[in-house]
């Protein structure tokens, strides 16, 4: 990896508007991390052993991360997560695993920017609030396929 470059955290949102192509390319498989439960939301697509090459895994780390984000989220606020829906489960978790990276890669001099790619309004929102790059599925496919 070159310094400065960039770790995409891909959501479920965006990783289902993917070819099959495009999630075997070689950036994919070099810029791109999957979060465990993003996997999980992902568990029937075809090429699903190859995208568990990509975890990003839900360590004790990341979950002090994903405590650290639900502190931040009122009780009455279901945008980002709906445990009673069903819904948002991994959105919290893409977060904490940027907030992890970017703690663990702070003691290097040319760390890689850890970017969500997500569009997901709450999502887009929260990132913005806790300083982690983001770019929608557009802004990614753009850069995926230059």
């Amino acid at each position: 990896m070159k310094m400065n470059d960039c770790i995409y955290l891909v959501d479920n949102n965006v990783l289902s508007k993917l070819s099959r192509e495009q999630r075997s390319s070689q950036f994919f498989r070099d810029q791109c991390r999957i979060p465990s439960e993003v996997l999980h939301e992902a568990r029937d697509y075809p090429d699903i052993n190859a995208l568990k090459q990509l975890e990003y895994p839900t360590t004790p780390d990341v979950l002090l991360r994903l405590q650290q984000i639900m502190t931040t989220i009122p009780t009455t606020d279901t945008r980002l997560v709906d445990l009673y829906a069903n819904k948002g489960n991994a959105d919290p978790l893409i977060l904490a695993c940027a907030l992890d990276a970017q703690r663990r890669d702070e003691v290097y001099l040319w760390a890689p920017t850890w970017v969500v790619v997500s569009d997901d309004r709450a999502v887009q929102d929260k990132a913005l609030e806790l300083k982690v790059e983001l770019r929608t599925g557009a802004q990614f496919i753009a850069t995926l396929t230059r």
